[in-house]
């Protein structure tokens, strides 16, 4: 059974920092895109970052741009999402989305870690 567990979100004030991660079991961790995902009330679910197979190649979506970092650990089954310079727009639920390299099929989601930045 595949699972993906995230964990980190938190109350903080604008221009803190959090660490998300997300760890995953149930599935071979190098062979699947790792992605976060937030979502804010009354919005859609939007990408905030991709990271490949090996960690070569990532993407940000261009709010996040400068302010996130997105890293893998694949001995560990772990995606971090660094988030700096934090602003009331940030708050959202936060997902972790594992995507199959070559059979986009296998595509699991996180329970989501909700993130709120507020003073």
């Amino acid at each position: 059974q595949v699972q993906l567990v995230e964990s980190g979100g938190d109350l903080v004030q604008p221009g803190g920092s959090l660490r998300l991660s997300c760890t995953a079991s149930g599935l071979t961790f190098s062979r699947y895109t790792m992605s976060w995902y937030r979502q804010a009330p009354g919005k859609e679910r939007e990408l905030v970052a991709t990271i490949t197979t090996a960690g070569s190649s990532t993407n940000y979506a261009d709010s996040v741009k400068g302010r996130f970092t997105i890293v893998r650990d694949n001995a560990k089954n772990t995606v971090i999402l660094q988030m700096n310079s934090l602003k009331p727009e940030d708050t959202a639920v936060y997902y972790c989305n594992a995507l199959h390299v070559y059979n986009q099929r296998y595509n699991y989601w996180g329970q989501g870690t909700q993130v709120t930045v507020s003073s």
